[in-house]
Protein backbone atom coordinates (compact mmCIF):
# COMPACT_ATOMS: atom_id res chain seq x y z
CA UNK A 1 0.00 0.00 0.00
CA UNK A 2 1.56 3.46 -1.01
CA UNK A 3 1.80 5.97 1.46
CA UNK A 4 1.00 9.24 0.49
CA UNK A 5 2.92 11.69 2.40
CA UNK A 6 6.16 11.58 3.91
CA UNK A 7 5.22 13.80 6.33
CA UNK A 8 2.53 16.48 6.73
CA UNK A 9 3.62 19.57 7.85
CA UNK A 10 5.29 21.13 4.28
CA UNK A 11 4.23 21.33 0.80
CA UNK A 12 5.90 18.00 -0.53
CA UNK A 13 6.78 17.17 -3.72
CA UNK A 14 8.62 13.39 -5.00
CA UNK A 15 11.62 12.73 -7.25
CA UNK A 16 12.72 10.12 -9.45
CA UNK A 17 14.90 9.49 -12.32
CA UNK A 18 14.46 6.93 -15.51
CA UNK A 19 17.70 5.72 -17.53
CA UNK A 20 20.79 5.76 -15.21
CA UNK A 21 22.03 2.44 -16.56
CA UNK A 22 21.71 3.33 -20.43
CA UNK A 23 24.18 3.49 -22.96
CA UNK A 24 22.77 6.16 -24.46
CA UNK A 25 20.32 9.05 -24.73
CA UNK A 26 19.71 11.70 -21.13
CA UNK A 27 18.91 10.82 -18.06
CA UNK A 28 15.25 11.93 -17.56
CA UNK A 29 13.97 12.83 -13.96
CA UNK A 30 10.44 14.13 -12.79
CA UNK A 31 8.89 15.72 -9.59
CA UNK A 32 5.50 15.88 -8.78
CA UNK A 33 3.49 17.15 -6.30
CA UNK A 34 -0.13 15.20 -5.67
CA UNK A 35 -2.93 16.50 -3.32
CA UNK A 36 -2.76 14.78 0.16
CA UNK A 37 -5.84 12.05 -0.69
CA UNK A 38 -4.59 11.24 -3.71
CA UNK A 39 -5.03 7.28 -3.76
CA UNK A 40 -4.85 4.97 -6.97
CA UNK A 41 -4.46 1.30 -7.04
CA UNK A 42 -2.31 1.27 -9.71
CA UNK A 43 0.90 3.60 -9.38
CA UNK A 44 4.28 1.69 -8.27
CA UNK A 45 8.12 1.30 -9.67
CA UNK A 46 7.41 1.97 -13.63
CA UNK A 47 9.61 -0.82 -14.20
CA UNK A 48 7.19 -3.18 -12.58
CA UNK A 49 4.25 -1.77 -15.16
CA UNK A 50 3.41 -2.61 -18.26
CA UNK A 51 4.27 0.50 -21.02
CA UNK A 52 0.42 0.69 -22.03
CA UNK A 53 -0.42 0.71 -17.73
CA UNK A 54 2.57 3.48 -17.60
CA UNK A 55 1.27 5.89 -20.31
CA UNK A 56 -2.44 5.31 -18.80
CA UNK A 57 -1.14 6.51 -15.62
CA UNK A 58 0.56 9.40 -16.83
CA UNK A 59 -2.49 10.72 -17.93
CA UNK A 60 -4.41 10.64 -14.51
CA UNK A 61 -1.42 11.79 -13.02
CA UNK A 62 -0.62 15.14 -14.91
CA UNK A 63 -4.54 15.42 -15.02
CA UNK A 64 -5.00 15.20 -10.98
CA UNK A 65 -1.44 16.55 -10.06
CA UNK A 66 -1.01 20.03 -8.08
CA UNK A 67 1.82 20.64 -10.23
CA UNK A 68 4.88 18.56 -12.20
CA UNK A 69 7.91 18.83 -14.16
CA UNK A 70 10.02 16.89 -16.28
CA UNK A 71 13.80 17.83 -17.39
CA UNK A 72 17.18 15.85 -18.54
CA UNK A 73 20.64 15.66 -18.29
CA UNK A 74 22.29 14.67 -21.79
CA UNK A 75 24.89 12.17 -22.30
CA UNK A 76 27.40 14.88 -22.67
CA UNK A 77 26.63 16.40 -19.37
CA UNK A 78 26.30 12.84 -18.36
CA UNK A 79 30.23 11.88 -19.66
CA UNK A 80 31.15 15.39 -17.80
CA UNK A 81 29.76 14.99 -14.52
CA UNK A 82 29.27 11.42 -14.63
CA UNK A 83 25.63 9.32 -14.07
CA UNK A 84 25.38 10.13 -10.38
CA UNK A 85 25.29 13.66 -10.59
CA UNK A 86 23.98 14.08 -13.93
CA UNK A 87 20.57 12.47 -12.54
CA UNK A 88 20.46 14.85 -9.52
CA UNK A 89 20.63 17.91 -11.40
CA UNK A 90 18.42 16.54 -13.63
CA UNK A 91 16.18 16.29 -10.59
CA UNK A 92 17.06 20.23 -9.41
CA UNK A 93 15.71 21.38 -13.11
CA UNK A 94 12.40 19.24 -12.76
CA UNK A 95 11.87 20.64 -9.52
CA UNK A 96 12.79 24.26 -11.17
CA UNK A 97 10.53 23.98 -13.17
CA UNK A 98 7.57 23.08 -10.88
CA UNK A 99 4.94 25.57 -11.17
CA UNK A 100 4.47 25.38 -7.37
CA UNK A 101 7.17 25.60 -5.46
CA UNK A 102 7.69 22.17 -2.76
CA UNK A 103 8.92 22.89 0.92
CA UNK A 104 9.75 19.06 1.07
CA UNK A 105 11.56 16.91 -1.13
CA UNK A 106 11.49 12.82 -1.11
CA UNK A 107 13.94 11.52 -3.25
CA UNK A 108 13.88 7.96 -4.52
CA UNK A 109 17.47 6.20 -3.72
CA UNK A 110 19.60 6.73 -1.10
CA UNK A 111 21.74 9.86 -2.28
CA UNK A 112 20.69 13.32 -3.40
CA UNK A 113 22.71 16.73 -4.19
CA UNK A 114 20.58 19.03 -1.43
CA UNK A 115 18.48 21.13 -4.05
CA UNK A 116 19.00 25.28 -2.53
CA UNK A 117 17.72 25.41 1.18
CA UNK A 118 14.40 22.95 0.50
CA UNK A 119 14.59 19.97 2.90
CA UNK A 120 14.68 16.24 1.46
CA UNK A 121 14.47 13.24 2.49
CA UNK A 122 16.14 10.33 0.70
CA UNK A 123 13.96 6.67 0.52
CA UNK A 124 15.85 3.64 -0.38
CA UNK A 125 12.82 2.09 -3.32
CA UNK A 126 10.95 5.15 -2.67
CA UNK A 127 8.87 4.56 -5.80
CA UNK A 128 7.28 1.42 -3.85
CA UNK A 129 6.46 3.29 -0.92
CA UNK A 130 4.97 6.93 -2.28
CA UNK A 131 2.76 7.40 -4.86
CA UNK A 132 4.17 11.41 -5.63
CA UNK A 133 7.48 9.19 -6.44
CA UNK A 134 5.90 6.34 -7.93
CA UNK A 135 4.60 9.20 -10.16
CA UNK A 136 7.42 10.84 -10.85
CA UNK A 137 8.85 7.26 -11.66
CA UNK A 138 6.31 6.90 -14.44
CA UNK A 139 6.51 10.34 -15.50
CA UNK A 140 10.30 10.30 -16.31
CA UNK A 141 10.17 6.70 -17.87
CA UNK A 142 7.71 7.48 -20.24
CA UNK A 143 9.03 10.76 -21.13
CA UNK A 144 12.34 9.36 -21.86
CA UNK A 145 11.11 6.54 -23.46
CA UNK A 146 9.19 9.14 -25.65
CA UNK A 147 12.45 10.91 -26.47
CA UNK A 148 14.51 7.66 -27.39
CA UNK A 149 12.24 6.22 -29.60
CA UNK A 150 12.27 10.04 -31.49
CA UNK A 151 15.81 9.45 -31.66
CA UNK A 152 15.42 5.70 -32.56
CA UNK A 153 14.51 7.14 -36.01
CA UNK A 154 18.02 8.73 -36.65
CA UNK A 155 19.74 5.15 -35.60
CA UNK A 156 17.15 2.83 -36.30
CA UNK A 157 20.37 -0.12 -36.27
CA UNK A 158 20.17 0.16 -32.22
CA UNK A 159 16.85 -0.83 -31.78
CA UNK A 160 16.34 2.09 -29.38
CA UNK A 161 12.80 1.92 -30.10
CA UNK A 162 12.59 -1.34 -28.06
CA UNK A 163 15.80 -1.54 -25.53
CA UNK A 164 15.72 2.54 -25.13
CA UNK A 165 19.44 2.76 -24.89
CA UNK A 166 19.71 -0.09 -22.04
CA UNK A 167 22.89 -2.26 -22.64
CA UNK A 168 21.11 -5.15 -24.44
CA UNK A 169 23.43 -7.51 -26.04
CA UNK A 170 21.86 -6.57 -29.36
CA UNK A 171 22.72 -2.80 -28.73
CA UNK A 172 26.45 -3.41 -26.90
CA UNK A 173 26.93 -5.40 -30.33
CA UNK A 174 25.80 -3.21 -32.52
CA UNK A 175 28.30 -0.50 -30.99
CA UNK A 176 31.28 -2.80 -31.13
CA UNK A 177 30.61 -3.22 -34.77
CA UNK A 178 29.63 -0.18 -36.10
CA UNK A 179 30.43 2.67 -33.28
CA UNK A 180 29.08 4.89 -31.40
CA UNK A 181 26.93 7.53 -32.02
CA UNK A 182 26.09 11.44 -30.73
CA UNK A 183 23.90 9.74 -28.25
CA UNK A 184 26.03 7.55 -26.55
CA UNK A 185 27.78 7.78 -23.03
CA UNK A 186 31.41 7.58 -23.86
CA UNK A 187 32.15 7.20 -20.02
CA UNK A 188 30.03 3.98 -19.75
CA UNK A 189 31.85 0.67 -21.21
CA UNK A 190 30.16 -1.08 -23.73
CA UNK A 191 31.91 -4.45 -22.76
CA UNK A 192 31.60 -4.17 -19.19
CA UNK A 193 30.66 -7.58 -17.56
CA UNK A 194 28.51 -5.90 -15.24
CA UNK A 195 26.02 -5.24 -18.14
CA UNK A 196 25.78 -8.63 -19.13
CA UNK A 197 22.42 -8.97 -16.50
CA UNK A 198 20.73 -6.96 -19.41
Amino acid sequence: MLLSRYQYELLEAGCDEAGRGCLAGPVFAAAVILPQDFDHPLPNDSKQLTEDVRYRLRVEIEQKAIAYAVASCDNLEIDQINILNASFLAMHRAIEKLAVIPQFLIIDGNRFNKYQTVPHQCIVEGDAKYFSIAAASILAKTYRDDYMKQIAEEHPEYEWHTNKGYPTTKHRETVLKIGFTPYHRLTFRVSDPQLSIF
